[in-house]
């Protein structure tokens, strides 16, 4: 499969999150549809953050890049299929449920297509626009999506 996220990105990412001594890496998805609405999905009441809107987004599994990391977790989430990565959106740091340092990498990207989507692990999607009032999401989240980060 042709990598579309570019090799010293990724490194440097990665490096940075080394240095900084982060334990967990998440990739999180800004997948927009052709009004430029963005995807977010609800996590399950009983789940960590539960209740909380976000972006299709997992864990890193160890040895796995971060473009075959995307791909898994978009396609696992939505049953989208990622196409194209665009660029890097942002990162941040969190504690994951378990108390680590986790730091997520935001990746805009393209799918095949933007519908129908596949929910396996959220109660809801919705296509949110970004300029108006959006769900309850993480400030983190907000700042991404709001470019005030």
């Amino acid at each position: 499969m042709t990598s579309l996220l570019p090799v010293l990105l990724a490194e440097t990412l990665l490096a940075d999150a080394r240095r900084d001594a982060i334990g967990k890496y998440v990739v999180g998805a800004l997948v927009t549809d052709e009004k430029g609405r963005v995807l977010l999905l609800k996590r399950r009441a009983d789940d960590f953050l539960g209740g909380l809107w976000e972006l299709p987004s997992g864990g890193v599994e160890p040895g796995e890049r971060l473009e075959d990391a995307l791909r898994r977790e978009v396609l696992e989430e939505t049953g989208l299929t990622v196409t194209g990565v665009t660029g890097h959106a942002g990162s941040f740091d969190y504690a994951s449920r378990s108390g680590r340092r986790t730091r997520q990498f935001t990746f805009t990207v393209t799918v095949e297509a933007t519908s129908p989507v596949a929910l396996t692990e959220h109660d809801d999607f919705t296509w949110a626009d970004r300029n108006n009032e959006l769900p309850a999401v993480s400030d983190e989240t907000r700042a991404l999506l709001t470019g005030q980060g």
